[in-house]
C-alpha cells in the first residue's frame, strides 16, 4: 500500500547538506556540536569548551571569552604539541584540564564540557544521575564519576577533574559547576554529554509527579538481546521514486525531531512503509542531528539494505506494520516530558484539549520489555484505535496513515505531558469529561 504525501520542512536553508561529522575539519565539528549545546539551552553565551586532539598531536579547543551563540570556524585555536598557540583569541581558560586528559587517556580524543542547568543541580546537590533510568545510558555514558570542586581554569580543577578520568570514567560530574565527558570522537564525548542530562532531566522532571523506577542489571541485559537476528542483508537492484521521495520526508522530519528535543542523537526510530513488503527505517546508533536520506534503511521482508546497521526497533516495526495493515508510520521516541511518567510508571492522561484527545485517545501503557514477552498483544493494541502507546523505562510508540500524522501525535504527546506536568503545581489537572470525550468522539468520527 504506497503512501503518497509531501509537507513543508521549516528548517533553515541549507540544512538539507549538513554532512557526516566525521568527515569535518575539528574546527567545523566544534562549531557544529557547541552549535548544538548552545541553541538546546545546555550551556551560556560564555559557558562550556570542547576539544579536539587530531593525529599530528594538535588540541583544537573553542576560545575564551568568545559569544557561544555566534562561534565560526576562524574562532576555534589551535594549540601544538609544542604549545605554540595558532588562531586570534586565547584558549578557553579551561585548556590546562583538557590538555591533562589527554596526557592521561590515550584513548581519549575529544572532550566536552559544559554547564546544563539540570546537570548542574546535580552538582550543586551533591548528586551523580542514575543512567539506569533509561536501557542504553548506562552502555553510552559508562561509569559516572566525580570531581570535587576548585577555582575554574586552575591547575587544580586540572588535577580533580584528570583524577577523574584516571579512574577510568569517561563521564563526570563537577561539583558547583557542571559536567565534563570524552570520548574517542567528538560525537562520542558529545553523545555522553546529552545522555547523561537526558537522565538527569527525565529524574527530575519524574520527581515531579512521582518517584522514578530504575532498572535492573538484568533488565537491561534482556533489552540488549538482539531482535534483529531473522533479518539477512540484501542489495537492492533498484530504487522508485517514492522510496526516494520518502527517504528525504524521513531524513526532514528525524532531524527536526532530533532539534526539538523529542528524542537524542543516539536514540528515536523512524520506520515508514513503502508497500505490503517494504519499509524504511533509521540505522542504529547513527547521530540524528545530521541524519541524510541516504543513511535510512530499506527492509524487504526479512532481508535490509547492505552495509547499514540495522535499528534495534526493526523488528519490532516490522511486526506492528504486518499486524496493522492500515498503519503506514512508526515512530519510537523518548520525548523527555512524556518519559517522566514512562520512568515513574505514572498514568499519562491525555484528556488535556480537544486536540490532544483527538490525536492520541487513551495512551495505553505497558510494562517494561512487554513488548519482547508479549508481541502480539501489544501489537493487537497499536491500531487506528489506539495510534499510541507507553512502554515503561523505554519509548512512546507512535503510529499513523503518513509518517506526518504519526510525527504530530509525538509532538501533541510531548507538549500534553509537559502541560500536565505543569499543572500539577496549579492543584492539579481537571481532565475533559466522559460527555465531552463523547462529543468529540462524535463530531470527529474517531474510531470506537
Amino acid at each position: 500500500m504506497a503512501v503518497s504525501w509531501v509537507f513543508n520542512s521549516g528548517l533553515v536553508p541549507g540544512e538539507e547538506s549538513v554532512e557526516n561529522l566525521m568527515y569535518m575539519h575539528p574546527r567545523d565539528q566544534i562549531v557544529e556540536l557547541m552549535g548544538r549545546i548552545y541553541g538546546n539551552g545546555l550551556t551560556t553565551t560564555s559557558g562550556g569548551n570542547l576539544s579536539i586532539l587530531d593525529a599530528e598531536g594538535n588540541i583544537w579547543i573553542s576560545p575564551a571569552s568568545i559569544d557561544k551563540g555566534t562561534l565560526r570556524r576562524e574562532d576555534i585555536v589551535c594549540v601544538k604539541p609544542d604549545g605554540e598557540m595558532l588562531g586570534p583569541h586565547k584558549p578557553s581558560s579551561e585548556f590546562p584540564f583538557h590538555r591533562d586528559i589527554y596526557k592521561l587517556r590515550p584513548d581519549v580524543r575529544a572532550i566536552v564540557h559544559a554547564h546544563p542547568p539540570t546537570l548542574v543541580s546535580f552538582s550543586v546537590a551533591g548528586q551523580i544521575p542514575n543512567t539506569a533510568v533509561f536501557p542504553t545510558a548506562k552502555s553510552i555514558c559508562g561509569t559516572v564519576g566525580y570531581a570535587p570542586y576548585e577555582v575554574p581554569g586552575s591547575e587544580a580543577l586540572g588535577r580533580n577533574v584528570s583524577a577523574a578520568f584516571a579512574e577510568g570514567h569517561s563521564t563526570i560530574l563537577l561539583e558547583n559547576h557542571g559536567t565534563c565527558c570524552a570520548g574517542n570522537s567528538l560525537l562520542q564525548a558529545f553523545q555522553r554529554f546529552e545522555t547523561l542530562d537526558f537522565c538527569a532531566r527525565l529524574i527530575l522532571g519524574g520527581l515531579r509527579i512521582g518517584q522514578p523506577v530504575y532498572l535492573t542489571e538484568p533488565q537491561m541485559e534482556y533489552y540488549a538481546i538482539d531482535r534483529n537476528v531473522d533479518f539477512h542483508e540484501f542489495v537492492p537492484d533498484s530504487r522508485t521514486s517514492q522510496e526516494m521521495e520518502m527517504r528525504y520526508q524521513m531524513a526532514l522530519l528525524i532531524r527536526r525531531a532530533y532539534r526539538q528535543q523529542l528524542f537524542t542523537s543516539t536514540e528515536g526510530t523512524f520506520g515508514c512503509r513503502l508497500d505490503k513488503d517494504s519499509f524504511l527505517v533509521t540505522q542504529r546508533t547513527l547521530d540524528r542531528g545530521t541524519i541524510q536520506p541516504e543513511d535510512l534503511v530499506l527492509v524487504r521482508g526479512h532481508q535490509h539494505e547492505t552495509g547499514k546497521k540495522l535499528s534495534r526497533g526493526a523488528w519490532f516495526i516490522k511486526a506492528i506494520f504486518d499486524a496493522n495493515p492500515d498503519i503506514n508510520s512508526v515512530i519510537l521516541a523518548n520525548p523527555p516530558n512524556v518519559m517522566a511518567y514512562a520512568v515513574t510508571h505514572e498514568t499519562f492522561d491525555p484528556r488535556v484539549i480537544p486536540e490532544s484527545y483527538i490525536l492520541l485517545r487513551e495512551v495505553p501503557t505497558y510494562p517494561f520489555g512487554e513488548h519482547f514477552r508479549n508481541l502480539g498483544e501489544v501489537t493487537k493494541t497499536i491500531s487506528p484505535r489506539y495510534p499510541v502507546v507507553l512502554i515503561q523505562n523505554d519509548c512512546m510508540v507512535t503510529t499513523g496513515a503518513t509518517l506526518l500524522q504519526a510525527f504530530d501525535r509525538l509532538e501533541v504527546a510531548e507538549y500534553s505531558a509537559r502541560a500536565t506536568i505543569g499543572c500539577k503545581a496549579l492543584g492539579g489537572m481537571k481532565p475533559i469529561t466522559d460527555q465531552e470525550i463523547k462529543d468529540l468522539v462524535k463530531a470527529f468520527h474517531l474510531v470506537e
